[in-house]
């Protein structure tokens, strides 16, 4: 049964947040302007930080012109099929920049980076090979084990453990 009330409030206002941090992180990716990608999604350049910042009040139609400018898909899934795990062990993937929130062990092993709360992947790959002993292996989910195991096969010469 669909979410109702408070919760779907709550999980509409992450989404909408989700959806704005990755236009963002798109938009900062490929260099372009806040004023060139607004231009060319055909809104101006208060609402695009507006969709950045995951403001419900701005129209979806907004949101997609600025996904569809930026070159980002939009898939839509039964909830259940979103929650499911991903492919484990993705052969060839590796992300442009990470996220230091998004992995526990990485954040656990990241403590003196301040500033941005990204990393190139060469970066998080060196944090990882330099403090490895630092970590319980066991304790990693299967999204970080999998990042680890992409930085490694991308970029690394021997495994990390």
């Amino acid at each position: 049964m669909p979410s109702s009330g408070p919760e779907l409030t709550r999980q509409s206002t992450e989404t909408l947040a989700a959806i704005g941090a990755a236009a963002r992180r798109r938009r900062k990716d490929l260099g372009i302007s806040a004023v060139a990608a607004a231009e060319a999604a055909g809104i101006s350049r208060v609402t695009l930080h507006r969709i950045e910042k995951g403001e419900p009040a701005v129209t979806m139609g907004a949101y997609l012109r600025v996904l569809v400018a930026l070159g980002l898909a939009v898939d839509v899934k039964p909830q259940e099929e979103a929650a499911a795990p991903a492919e484990a062990h993705r052969q060839g993937w590796l992300p442009a920049r990470i996220r230091i929130a998004d992995y526990p062990g990485l954040k656990e092993l990241a403590w003196q980076v301040h500033g941005p709360q990204e990393l190139t992947p060469r970066e998080a790959l060196g944090i990882y090979e330099r403090n490895w002993r630092h970590l319980d292996p066991a304790t990693l989910s299967a999204a970080e084990h999998d990042l680890v195991d992409a930085l490694r096969l991308a970029l690394g010469n021997d495994p990390v453990v």
